[in-house]
């Protein structure tokens, strides 16, 4: 069983940055990980992702404001979110798929708003 714990959501106004971190409790090398989003009566959406090759993956409403990185070192991912957008509220859910195992896991969600 891998736990993730998500942190650095919060309160951003129009245009502000965040960078949110998602924290495994066992390695994410070589594992697909990423982050998704659920705003209210919405379905949870594809933010980004990065396979174990380092290869990314972007959701459209996102790209060339986010950024995704890893640090397996640290069996950490992050998302880096920059020219925040109001429809960018949501909670933030961060996803890892092992390989070895084909099993999800996720986070617990971290709410980021954006408000003026």
């Amino acid at each position: 069983q891998v736990q993730l714990v998500e942190s650095g959501g919060g309160l951003v106004q129009p245009g502000g940055s965040l960078r949110l971190s998602c924290a495994a409790s066992g390695s994410i090398f070589m594992n697909a990980i990423g982050w998704y989003r659920q705003a209210p009566g919405k379905e949870r959406e594809l933010v980004a992702e990065i396979t174990g090759g380092g290869t990314t993956n972007y959701g459209d409403s996102v790209k060339g404001r986010f950024t995704i990185s890893r640090d397996n070192a640290k069996n950490t991912v992050y998302l880096q979110m920059n020219s925040l957008k109001f429809e960018d509220t949501a909670v933030y859910y961060c996803n890892l798929f092992v390989i070895m195992t084909h099993r999800n896991y996720w986070g617990q969600g971290t709410q980021v708003t954006v408000s003026s």
